[in-house]
C-alpha cells in the first residue's frame, strides 16, 4: 500500500474472489482502489493449498468447481484461467436385492445414459422422464443467465419468458412436489434433489424454498450449469483474479484486519490493523466482501446471535495412491471423474435430514465425491500419473450438530468414510496415502472450521440463505445500488460479495455487480 494514500475511491473490505473482481474490473475504469484482507493471502475459500507433509497435491480447500463463473466476466478481465469438462457428469452406485450397479449420467449424455436408467429402471420412461425436465430446466436457464450481469430484472418479466410448468416446479413450490411427481424411482429423485442441498440444509418440502433457490444457482451458470474444474486448482482462479486487479492498478493489502467501517457525508473510513498499530483510510464508497452479519458488526451494530447464519457441509479432502476398485464393477476412472452419489437417494436424503434436524449425526451420511486429478494431473506436481485426489462433500451437517457435541466432528468423519467404503470392492484407507510423519492424507473441515479460518458466520459457505436472482414486483431501484442487487443500509457501502443478491458460490457475481454500481454512481 501506497504509505502516502490514506484516500481512495473505492476502499474493498476482504480479500476473496469476488471482491477481487470488484477491484479489477474498478481499477480499469480507472479508480483508485485498495483491498484490505485480513489474511496473509487474497483468495478466501477459493483457494489452493498443500495440506499433508511431504506430499506436492495442491488441493483445492474449500470451493472446488466453477460453474456460474460467466465466460464474459472472465474475458472482460482477461483471466488466464482455463476450465475443464468432466465426461462424467455424475454416477450413483446402487444396490436393488441381490443387484448391484450404477447409474451413469455422461456429459454430453448418450447411449451408455440412456442404457444406465433402463438398467436400474426396468423401462425408458424415467429417463424420459429426466431428459423432459432438464430440458425445462435448461430453458429456463437459458433465460436467467443473460440476467446475472445485467441489473436486477423484475420477478414478473422473468416469469413472462418462461414455462409454466417449470416456473411452478422449481419457483412457486417445494421442489420435492415436482421431483416426486416426475419421477417414480427413489435414486434418480435424490439425483435431482442433491443439487438443492449443497450447503443448504433444508427439507426438500421445506416452505420457505430456500433448496429451491439453492438448485436454480446450480443449474444456471452460463446457461448450462455445467461444474467445470479449474486447471491449477482453485488457487489459480484466484491469483489470475489479483493479478488482474493488480495490472489495473488496484493496491491489495494482506495482513490487513479491518475493525470498523464509520460511514460520513461524503463516504466512509475503513479502521484496520496491520499487526503493530491501528491505521484508517477514507473512500468514496466501501465494498463489503464480508457476509451481511460481519458487516453489522463492523458498522458497529453489534452481534445478533439469532440472525446469525449458519452452515452446513463437511468437507474432507483425501490424497490417495491409487483409485479405489467398486462393488459394481464401474471403471474406477469413470465413476470417480464425476459427482459420485453416496447414500443420496431421495428418501435417505429426506431421513438424513430429520436426523440432523433432531441434533444427530445422520447414518448413513449422504454425500458425494469427485476427483480433481483425473481432469486435471497438474495438482499432483511430481505425484502426478501414481497418486490420485478425492474431494467429499457431505450433505445434513448443520454446524448446531458441531456445537452440541464435540464428538460429533469424528463421528461424521467415520460415517462419511462408511459411505464411501459401502460402495467399494475394499476400504478406502488401503489406498490411502500418508504424509512425511506416516499419517493418513485425510483433512476434514466442518463449519466450525470455515468460520474460524475464513470467518464466515456459522461457516455458511454463501454467507447466507440464497435469494432469488431477480427482484420482487414491488422492489424499489431508484439507486444503482438497488438495481444491482447490492445495497446496504449505507449508501456509501454496499455489498460485493457472496451475500449480495446474486452471489453465492464461485461466480464473482457480487464483484462484478458491485462495480457497475460503483461506476453508475460516480
Amino acid at each position: 500500500m501506497n504509505p502516502g494514500n490514506s484516500s481512495y475511491d473505492v476502499v474493498v473490505v476482504g480479500g476473496g474472489h469476488n471482491a477481487l473482481v470488484s477491484a479489477a474490473y474498478l481499477a480499469r475504469a480507472g479508480l483508485s482502489v485498495v483491498v484490505l484482507e485480513r489474511l496473509g493471502h487474497t483468495g478466501g475459500a477459493a483457494v489452493s493449498i498443500e495440506p499433508f507433509a511431504g506430499q506436492p497435491a495442491r488441493l483445492s480447500r474449500y470451493s472446488y468447481l466453477v460453474s456460474l463463473m460467466p465466460e464474459q466476466l472472465m474475458a472482460d478481465l482477461d483471466l488466464d484461467v482455463r476450465l475443464a469438462s468432466r465426461t462424467t457428469a455424475s454416477y450413483t452406485p446402487w444396490t436393488r436385492g441381490d443387484r448391484t450397479g450404477g447409474l451413469l449420467v455422461e456429459r454430453p449424455e448418450g447411449e451408455a445414459t440412456r442404457a444406465s436408467f433402463r438398467e436400474l429402471t426396468g423401462g425408458d420412461e424415467e429417463y424420459a422422464a429426466w431428459q423432459e425436465f432438464y430440458a425445462e430446466v435448461g430453458r429456463l436457464a437459458e433465460v436467467v443467465a443473460p440476467t446475472l450481469m445485467q441489473p436486477l430484472p423484475l420477478e414478473r418479466d422473468v416469469r413472462a419468458l418462461v414455462e409454466q410448468r417449470i416456473w411452478a416446479d422449481v419457483v412457486e413450490q417445494p421442489l420435492g412436489r415436482a421431483i416426486v411427481d416426475r419421477f417414480a424411482d427413489d435414486t434418480v429423485r435424490g439425483v435431482v434433489a442433491t443439487d438443492a442441498l449443497i450447503g443448504t440444509f433444508a427439507s426438500m418440502d421445506d416452505p420457505s424454498l430456500v433448496q429451491n433457490r439453492c438448485f436454480l444457482y446450480h443449474l444456471i451458470g452460463n446457461a448450462t450449469g455445467e461444474w467445470r474444474v479449474p486447471l491449477g486448482g482453485m488457487g489459480a482462479v484466484t491469483d489470475a483474479l489479483a493479478k488482474a486487479a493488480v495490472e489495473a492498478g488496484a493496491e491489495i493489502v494482506t495482513g490487513a484486519g479491518v475493525s470498523a467501517i464509520t460511514p460520513g457525508p461524503d463516504g466512509a473510513e475503513v479502521t484496520w490493523h496491520d499487526g503493530s498499530q491501528e491505521r484508517s483510510v477514507t473512500g468514496r464508497r466501501v465494498l463489503s466482501g464480508v457476509a451481511p452479519w460481519v458487516l453489522r458488526i463492523l458498522l458497529g451494530e453489534g452481534e445478533d446471535p439469532d440472525t446469525k447464519p449458519a452452515g452446513s457441509q463437511l468437507k474432507i479432502n483425501f490424497l490417495l495412491d491409487r483409485l479405489p476398485a467398486l462393488r459394481s464393477g464401474e471403471d474406477p476412472a469413470v465413476a470417480f471423474a464425476g459427482t459420485l452419489h453416496l447414500a443420496e437417494d431421495y428418501a435417505r436424503l429426506e431421513q438424513a435430514y430429520a436426523a440432523a434436524a433432531a441434533g444427530r449425526v445422520p447414518d448413513p451420511l449422504p454425500g458425494e465425491v469427485y476427483c480433481h486429478s483425473l481432469t486435471d494431473p497438474s495438482i499432483l506436481g511430481d505425484r502426478a500419473g501414481s497418486a490420485h485426489t478425492l474431494t467429499y462433500f457431505g450433505l445434513h451437517t448443520p454446524a448446531g450438530i458441531f456445537d452440541a457435541d464435540p464428538g460429533a466432528r469424528d463421528l461424521a468423519v467415520q460415517r462419511a468414510l462408511a459411505s464411501i467404503d459401502a460402495v467399494l470392492a475394499e476400504p478406502l484407507a488401503d489406498c490411502l496415502a500418508t504424509d512425511a510423519d506416516g499419517r493418513p492424507c485425510i483433512e476434514a473441515k466442518i463449519p466450525q472450521d470455515v468460520e474460524q479460518d475464513l470467518a464466515m458466520p456459522g461457516g455458511h459457505i454463501f454467507h447466507g440463505d440464497l435469494e432469488w436472482p431477480w427482484a420482487p414486483n414491488r422492489a424499489r431501484l431508484d439507486t444503482p445500488a438497488q438495481q444491482w442487487g447490492v445495497q446496504t443500509w449505507h449508501d456509501a457501502v454496499l455489498l460485493c460479495g457472496s451475500g449480495a443478491r446474486r452471489g453465492g458460490a464461485v461466480s464473482g457475481l457480487g464483484g462484478h455487480n458491485a462495480a457497475q454500481a460503483v461506476l453508475a454512481e460516480l
